[in-house]
């Protein structure tokens, strides 16, 4: 198939950016360039997302190893070197073979981001996938954050599941600058990002969260596909401690009048997994594109 399908086409076509979107799209390839294997090779977590295979729930989650632990092997290939905790939800859908899963690699250093879809397989001691569609995406709303360091102690605690939203978990994700989005559609998954001032991420009650989405790339990816399945998964981050919230739930998008946007999430599952990733970034400097989070 092209780049983009029914449920973007038909975003595009409403918001009035069908030709925007063309020229975009036009940058979207299949093959890993050097720049872009060179790119990944710089980094220290890459982000994944997937449906599970038994029960259809979507998720986001993130992988995370010294630079070099995603490399490219061939035009079309990456293979990650890490897998998944076992209480990961993720651990399940990335154990089977040919698995559609979009991937995003995020460096909050450069303020560079790029993306890659395809179907991912065991491969110890992590994972191959193989690249149907492989882009980047312009630095807006990405936090500046100049520095990291592993903290070789920190080992992921015991995943905590729940079917709604805590209200410490709230103020979690009420106080985040940054979240993963992954949605999923006939042919394939998506791992996106999306990013603000804290408090661009409202939390309405337990089971539902909402956020404006922003103008982009016109791409519409993510809503086209929210279009099509409803199915979302959110990854939300602690920067300092390595704490994972993972959101699995449904998505759909609301268009205002004056051509504004709001999704607005329903929680199904949560699970929170302290400690997950050994990674302390420094404080951001938020992006001078973000909005006022006001609306």
């Amino acid at each position: 198939m092209g780049v983009y399908h029914a449920g973007s086409r038909a975003v595009q076509d409403r918001v009035g950016v069908r030709a925007r979107a063309d020229q975009v799209g036009r940058a979207v390839g299949a093959v890993l360039k050097p720049v872009a294997a060179a790119f990944l090779e710089l980094q220290p977590m890459l982000v994944l997302g997937a449906a599970d295979p038994v029960s259809g729930a979507v998720w986001a989650s993130a992988l995370t190893g010294e630079p070099g632990f995603v490399r490219a092997a061939g035009p079309r290939r990456i293979t990650v070197a890490a897998g998944p905790v076992p209480a990961d939800p993720l651990a399940r859908a990335l154990a089977g073979e040919g698995v559609r899963v979009g991937t995003i690699a995020l460096d909050p250093r450069t303020r560079r981001r790029m993306r890659l879809n395809g179907r991912s397989r065991p491969a110890a001691p992590g994972l191959a996938i193989e690249a149907d569609q492989v882009f980047s995406n312009c630095p807006k709303y990405l936090q500046q954050r100049e520095r990291y360091e592993t903290v070789a102690d920190r080992a992921p605690g015991e995943t905590r599941w729940g079917g709604e939203l805590t209200a410490e978990q709230g103020a979690f994700i009420g106080a985040a600058d940054t979240f993963f989005l992954t949605t999923v559609h006939d042919h394939g998954a998506d791992a996106g990002h999306r990013g603000g001032n804290p408090g661009f991420v409202r939390v309405a009650s337990p089971r539902e969260l909402s956020w404006r989405d922003y103008p982009g790339n016109s791409m519409f990816l993510s809503l086209g596909n929210l279009a099509t399945d409803p199915r979302a998964g959110l990854l939300f981050l602690d920067w300092t401690t390595g704490r994972t919230l993972h959101l699995s739930g449904e998505a759909r998008t609301e268009f205002g009048a004056d051509g504004d946007r709001t999704v607005r999430f329903t929680v199904r599952q949560t699970a929170d997994i302290p400690s997950a990733l050994p990674l302390r970034w420094s404080a951001p400097a938020y992006s001078p594109a973000n909005p006022d989070p006001a609306y």
